[in-house]
């Protein structure tokens, strides 16, 4: 069997003008040798694969040849390679230095390459600083690393130092199907793409993985043939997704997803493929941003067409939903639901509009803000479906006669959100004790006969903010009209009057939150604009809340309709305490010390 030489041995550069992707570095060197100019300390430092230890070959080479050498003259006794990772003591160093003393027997100079110096130990740096800098007139010194941060400061400042950047995707494409040409093997554009990509800039890794897909798939290299041998999840299932996702047919995604885990892909892995897909087509709305997208041309002509189909505002909602599923995947416990939810979420978004609603009344309802928030995993998610409010019952002050009530119209436009219904059957209710988890609130308006009852819901629900909203209108619909309003003068003793006996409702109420908001400080009046301070945000909101019925109470008893409220929050109000018992006494011993002595006494218990 003939002895098969992988192809980053065979096809590596023996020129400058053969190195891929270096140009600024490779023709710097160049014009350094032509002018006389090249320094005898050189760093080369970058990421693996990309040319660094080739690159010191070719300009060792280089700078010996001066037209009377063979063709084939190499200069190897010129050349000194030095493994710094197993060759990194304080002797290895010294017999280098020792050998630096000795001029070379053919050519004019000697260069010693030391690959992956980092690796040198402390001592054998500082050993190596005095040759470093002052080498004799026919030594060479290149060094070539990975991680120069872990260089000293000492070594870096004596050297010249060339930063190798990672190879660009087109880049080694065309080298890897120049090497196709060569060893006679048909490849795809597509395909080669694809083995560019997953070189990640190394152009070393490229060549290894197109041999190995070679020894797969034969002298045809096809991108199924790709996508199979190295485990890479075909673009094809994205565009797949995406149209699914436009079509807004959830059932239809998730059965995609789970065919696309039974190939053996990893959930994480789709996500961020997902969110690469999105940024892709957004790269394709602009043609200034084109030049951005790095696929074949096939493929870009997949991606300008699926991209006419998308709008803007989708893509960016779309690629701030997967980015956050990707960066809470490694955290999540059920992380299979959580791609699951992402994938509901984003065919959630085109249910805007005059799509809201689907032709068989199907709704699907996941709130954009669900993946935005860092809290997401403890919020309630609720499925709407073809939910219709039920109908509640009215009860009459009068008579305990109930009829249902339909639905206003400014709830059927409203969304439609699953919430626990409570039925009231008594006009009893109106007398038990309300507690904050309660379901009944009793909405009273002065000077309107009937009172109607209603279901307390979460603050935070969309049925919350619509109730409020009703309270309000119905609260601007029964005031007097604008020029009948009364505006009688009053002082703050009256208006703290009132307050109190508002207070005093509060609690016949069993709002015992809001009585402790109202009682903390001493509201005080400057014209018609009564002033609260709160230490908190929390408090601010929950007697916001309570803010038009207060308004209601104080304008009518104190006939001024130009009354409000002004809140402010200041943090640094100093708390009160509960004391306990214990604490009462010990307060006041210190005040008298004599109440001690007549516990003592009297053999009093505290």
């Amino acid at each position: 069997m003939e002895h098969f030489i992988v192809s980053a041995r065979k096809y590596r550069p023996a020129t400058f003008k053969d190195v891929v992707g270096q140009q600024a570095i490779t023709n710097t060197l160049d014009n350094a040798i032509e002018n006389n100019h090249l320094a005898q300390a050189l760093l080369f430092t970058g990421p693996r694969g990309v040319g660094k230890t080739t690159c010191a070959r070719i300009l060792a080479k280089k700078i010996n040849q001066d037209g009377t050498e063979k063709e084939d003259e190499d200069f190897a006794f010129n050349i000194f390679e030095l493994d710094a990772a197993s060759n990194n003591s304080v002797d290895d160093i010294r017999n280098l230095i020792d050998q630096v003393r000795i001029p070379p027997q053919v050519g004019k100079y000697k260069v010693y390459i030391i690959d992956e110096v980092h690796m040198l130990s402390s001592a054998a740096f500082n050993a190596f600083l005095k040759t470093l800098e002052e080498p004799p007139k026919h030594a060479i010194f290149i060094l070539a690393t990975t991680e120069k941060h872990k260089i000293i400061p000492t070594i870096l400042s004596r050297c010249q130092i060339f930063d190798f950047r990672r190879i660009g995707v087109n880049d080694i494409k065309g080298h890897l199907a120049d090497v196709a040409k060569a060893e006679g093997i048909d490849a795809e554009d597509d395909a080669l793409h694809i083995i560019a990509q997953k070189a990640d800039g190394a152009l070393r890794d490229a060549l290894s993985i197109f041999d190995r897909v070679v020894s797969f798939a034969g002298k045809k290299l096809t991108r199924e043939a790709v996508t199979e041998n190295l485990n890479v999840l075909d673009y094809t299932w994205y565009f797949q997704i995406t149209d699914l996702l436009l079509q807004n047919n959830i059932p239809q995604v998730l059965v995609t997803y789970n065919d696309i885990l039974a190939k053996g892909f990893d959930g994480h892995h789709f996500v961020m493929g997902l969110a690469s897909h999105f940024r892709d087509l957004m790269v394709c709305k602009n043609q200034e941003t084109i030049q951005l997208l790095e696929v074949g041309e096939q493929v870009k002509k997949m991606y300008l067409e699926q991209s006419i189909k998308t709008s803007a505002q989708f893509l960016m909602d779309a690629i701030e939903i997967a980015n956050t599923c990707d960066l809470k995947y490694k955290n999540s416990q059920n992380q299979r639901l959580l791609v699951e939810l992402c994938l509901m979420q984003l065919a959630s978004l085109t249910f805007q509009g005059e799509k809201k609603n689907s032709s068989n009344g199907q709704r699907f309802v996941i709130a954009p803000s669900y993946f935005k928030s860092d809290e997401f995993t403890s919020k309630r998610i609720t499925s709407a479906g073809s939910i219709t409010p039920k109908p509640f019952k009215k009860i009459d002050a009068d008579n305990t006669n109930q009829q249902e009530v339909a639905p206003s119209r400014t709830e059927e436009n409203q969304p439609k959100v699953q919430e626990p219904t409570t039925n009231i059957t008594s006009v009893k209710a109106e007398t038990s004790t309300k507690k904050e988890a309660a379901t009944i609130q009793e909405v009273a308006q002065p000077d309107i006969a009937t009172k109607r009852n209603a279901r307390k819901v979460s603050a935070l629900s969309l049925k919350s903010i619509q109730k409020k909203q009703e309270l309000k209108q119905e609260l601007e619909a029964n005031q007097p009209k604008e020029e009948d309003l009364p505006v009688n003068n009053f002082t703050e003793e009256e208006m703290l009057t009132y307050w109190d006996k508002y207070t005093k409702k509060v609690e016949k109420d069993g709002k015992f939150n809001l009585l402790s908001h109202l009682t903390m400080g001493t509201p005080r009046l400057e014209g018609a604009i009564i002033h609260l301070e709160f230490p908190n945000h929390t408090i601010k909101t929950e007697v916001e809340r309570a803010k038009y019925d207060l308004l209601g109470y104080l304008r009518e008893k104190l006939q001024n309709y130009e009354i409000d409220l002004d809140i402010t929050v200041n943090e640094t109000t100093e708390k009160r305490y509960v004391y306990s018992t214990r604490e009462k006494f010990e307060k006041m011993k210190e005040i008298n010390p004599a109440l001690e002595r007549l516990r003592q006494e009297f053999d009093l218990d505290i």
